[in-house]
């Protein structure tokens, strides 16, 4: 695509596309934020084609990171394997960017996080890349995150290294 046939395609976009994806990328969002049921949180993904949950990272570190969970069984399982290692609060999600184009949002998020089977915390900002369809339903989910903050916290060595540096 050239730069002028490029902005001719933005100029001729009808607004509501803009509103209509940042409003699906928000209601997502707040769904998770919010701990809704993983049905719900489900239910902003796309059901007519093969939906993709990816947490970039090495795969050697968590049971999430650097796996693709590819279909709406598989996102299932993400969120079924993150809620089995994390537990959260205080989510905030702000900064979305709206890629009416390429129906794609990107926004940042902060929380704080716990590793549940060692009870260790840390305070974290995330990045997500959300892909839609035409219906506005969520086909990827990408996720950029503390992945050395999982990975420490996952063997119990967060709280130690944290007393170190202070």
């Amino acid at each position: 695509m050239t730069a002028i046939s490029f902005i001719t395609s933005v100029e001729n976009m009808p607004h509501h596309k803009r509103t209509d994806l940042l409003n699906a990328a928000t209601a997502f969002c707040e769904s998770f934020a919010q701990k809704k049921s993983p049905d719900e949180i489900l239910s902003h993904f796309s059901s007519s084609s093969d939906p993709l949950a990816y947490e970039h990272g090495l795969k050697e570190l968590t049971p999430f990171l650097g796996r693709e969970f590819r279909g709406r069984d598989g996102v299932r399982e993400y969120f079924s394997t993150i809620s089995s290692c994390l537990s959260y609060e205080d989510m905030r999600f702000a900064d979305y960017v709206v890629d009416a184009v390429e129906n794609r949002v990107a926004v940042r998020g902060t929380a704080r996080f716990t590793w549940t089977a060692t009870g260790e915390s840390w305070d974290e900002v995330f990045a997500y890349a959300l892909g839609f369809d035409d219906q506005h339903k969520v086909v990827s989910y990408e996720v950029w995150a503390d992945s050395g903050a999982a990975y420490l916290a996952s063997k119990g060595q967060l709280k130690q290294l944290k007393s170190e540096n202070n």
